[in-house]
């Protein structure tokens, strides 16, 4: 078998008035968030790069252009199963996820049981074979000051060739 590691990273800043989503996952008790065309979940575009980079694909950006109004407010669960589908064409399989969410707020340790399900759904994965911690910036940058959020994942794909 034939294996590669991916590495992604995403980060949006928060606005007001837009709901938060985060690895599939609505946090309708959050009072902002993430400015973006899609949805702009963080976590799951890093993730995205990070399967696409692995297959030497080019990034997220190419295949679902902030420029195309079909994309606009999009679930990114589903460019993260698209994201599969295109691997799959190419003959690669995802193997694993693993992913680490940088936010000062809001909690995400409660909601990540539902994440790591969501986000394993849309890759076509076990649960057990997607890994997601989260941490804070310890009041530093922008994302300490909660100004940002942001996600870097890596990801195991293989080829049976």
């Amino acid at each position: 078998m034939n294996f590669r590691i991916g590495h992604g990273y995403d980060i949006h800043r928060t606005i007001a008035g837009r709901p938060l989503v985060l690895g599939g996952v609505h946090f309708a008790d959050c009072d902002f968030g993430l400015d973006g065309h899609s949805d702009a979940d963080a976590l799951t575009h890093a993730i995205c790069d990070a399967l696409l980079g692995a297959a030497g694909l080019p990034d997220i950006g190419h295949f679902f252009p902030n420029t195309d109004p079909a994309y606009k407010n999009i679930d990114s669960q589903k460019l993260l199963a698209r994201v599969r589908e295109e691997l799959a064409a190419r003959g690669w399989s995802i193997v694993n996820i693993d992913a680490s969410l940088i936010a000062e707020r809001p909690k995400i340790y409660p909601r990540l049981a539902e994440m790591k399900a969501r986000l394993a759904d849309s890759a076509g994965l076990p649960v057990d074979r997607v890994g997601l911690k989260a941490t804070t910036n310890e009041g530093s940058d922008d994302i300490g000051k909660g100004l940002a959020i942001a996600a870097h994942a890596v990801a195991l794909i293989s080829h049976d060739s």
